[in-house]
C-alpha cells in the first residue's frame, strides 16, 4: 500500500517526516511512520502537536515479529518506507553477528508488535 492521497505529511522544522494527519469527519486522524493511527478524530492544532510530541524516537525501539511459524523474534527497525518496512534480527550489539533481516509492508499489521516487559529470548547468533 501507499499512502492515501487525502493523508496530509506533517514535517517538523529541519524537513524530517513525523507522520501524517488523515481526515476524519471534521478532524484528524494522527498515523505514524508505521502507519499506525495514534488517536482519535482532532482538531488540526491538537494533530500536529501530538505529532511533534511522538517525534519518531519510536522507531529506534525493540520490536516483535511474528514468524510464519507463530514464533515471536526480537527486532529492530532499520528503514521504514510508505511502501516496507525494513527489520532486522536484534543481535544485542554483537558486531560478528550476521545480519539477518525481515521485510513488513506498510502499515504494519499485527506481525509486528513493539517490545514489552522482559521476554526470555534464546541468543542465537
Amino acid at each position: 500500500m501507499t499512502v492515501p492521497a487525502d493523508w496530509i505529511e506533517h514535517r517538523r522544522g529541519d524537513g524530517e517526516l513525523l507522520g501524517w494527519m488523515r481526515p476524519e469527519g471534521e478532524g484528524f486522524v494522527v498515523i505514524d511512520l508505521l502507519g499506525r493511527p495514534l488517536t482519535d478524530s482532532l482538531d488540526w492544532l491538537s494533530a500536529e502537536e501530538t505529532l511533534e510530541a511522538t517525534g519518531i524516537g519510536y522507531l529506534a525501539d525493540l520490536y516483535e515479529l511474528r514468524l510464519d511459524d507463530g514464533t515471536w523474534l526480537r527486532v529492530r527497525i532499520t528503514e521504514v518506507s510508505s511502501a516496507v518496512l525494513r527489520l532486522k534480527k536484534d543481535d544485542f550489539g554483537a558486531i560478528d553477528a550476521p545480519a539477518i533481516e525481515y521485510e513488513v509492508p506498510f502499515p504494519i499489521d499485527d506481525r509486528l508488535r513493539p517490545l514489552t516487559g522482559e521476554r526470555a529470548y534464546i541468543l542465537d547468533l
